[in-house]
C-alpha cells in the first residue's frame, strides 16, 4: 500500500480547528482505513491507493464533514524525499531547525512571484524556491518577521501550506517505515 502525505492548509488557527478524529474520520469517508496524524496541525498520512485528484477528494470530503473549506496539498514519499534532498540550507536544516521552514505549493512557484516575494522581505529571511516547494530561512526567528504579513498583502498565488524542517522530518520518518 502506497502512502500519501496530505497537508492542510490555514487549520487549527484563528478558529477553523480540525482535530485528529476528524481527519481520521475523512480518511475512514475516503477508505484509506490505515491513516496516521502527526502534531495538531494538518498533517494526515494515509496507506492506500489514492485514484484520481486525491487533493480534491479530501477538499470536498472535509468541506461534506465538518462544513470547511480549505486546500490540502498531497505528496508522495519520493516528493518529500526530494524536497529533503534539495534543501539550499542544509547548515541551518541541522543548526536551527524550526527557523527553516518549507512551503508546500499548489502548483509551482513561477520567478516573477519569487522577486515580489523577495523584494517583500524587509528582514535577514532567505527564500528559495524549487518546483512546488519553497524554502524559508527565518535567520532571525519567525516571531519577528514581517514576510508571512508582507507577502499576503501581495495577493500572489501559489496556495501553499507551510511546515518546519523538524515536521518535515518526522513526516518522511512515518512514510519511510
Amino acid at each position: 500500500m502506497s502512502p500519501h502525505i496530505a497537508l492542510l492548509r490555514a487549520v487549527n488557527v484563528g478558529g477553523r480547528k480540525v482535530l485528529k478524529d476528524d481527519l481520521l474520520g475523512l480518511a475512514r469517508d475516503l477508505g484509506f482505513e490505515s491513516a496516521k496524524t502527526l502534531l495538531a496541525s494538518g498533517n494526515l498520512v494515509l496507506w492506500g491507493e489514492a485514484g484520481g485528484d486525491l487533493e480534491g477528494r479530501l477538499e470536498e470530503g472535509l468541506e461534506k464533514r465538518m462544513g470547511l473549506r480549505t486546500d490540502f496539498m498531497v505528496r508522495t514519499p519520493a516528493e518529500l524525499r526530494a524536497v529533503i534532498a534539495a534543501n539550499p540550507f542544509r547548515d541551518q536544516a541541522a543548526t536551527r531547525p524550526n527557523h527553516l521552514l518549507v512551503s508546500f505549493l499548489k502548483t509551482p512557484i513561477d520567478s516573477d512571484t519569487v522577486e515580489v516575494l523577495r523584494a517583500a522581505i524587509t528582514g535577514r529571511e532567505e527564500i528559495h524556491a524549487d518546483g512546488r516547494a519553497l524554502y524559508i530561512d527565518f535567520k532571525d526567528g519567525i516571531g519577528e518577521s514581517t514576510l508571512d504579513r508582507d507577502w499576503k498583502k501581495t495577493k500572489r498565488e501559489p496556495l501553499g501550506t507551510t511546515r518546519n524542517w523538524n515536521t518535515v522530518l518526522k513526516l518522511a520518518e512515518m512514510v519511510a517505515a
